[in-house]
């Protein structure tokens, strides 16, 4: 017996890119220079809403050595437009790569120097 009734379509994605801003702490092995007392990292990842991308962003830090202490969601790229913030072409490549590959992508990193 067979089924021949048409699959579904696939379903859109529900990934979208936030623009996350972690401060993270030290933590040996984390590559930060050595005088510095942390840093503040801009990151975009992908999620199906904010919280999923904060807990994949943390994950993968921690799985880096990194030690996340804080983080800022500053929405996708539609809430920030809607917001009037200007968001250049090379921020806007890195925000379609991080949805296209499902990822976290680490733009900038600042060291804190006390």
């Amino acid at each position: 017996m067979t089924d021949d009734s048409p699959k579904p379509a696939k379903k859109p994605s529900r990934q979208q890119v936030y623009t996350l801003l972690v401060e993270v702490g030290r933590k040996e092995g984390d590559g930060l220079p050595p005088k510095s007392t942390g840093a503040a990292l801009m990151i975009y990842a992908s999620g199906v809403d904010e919280a999923e991308a904060v807990r994949e962003t943390v994950a993968i830090l921690k799985q880096a050595d990194m030690a996340p202490l804080d983080v800022t969601g500053y929405g996708t790229l539609d809430e920030r437009l809607a917001d009037g913030q200007e968001i250049d072409e090379d921020e806007r490549a890195l925000m379609a790569r991080a949805l296209e590959e499902n990822a976290v992508i680490v733009a900038q990193v600042t060291p804190f120097d006390d």
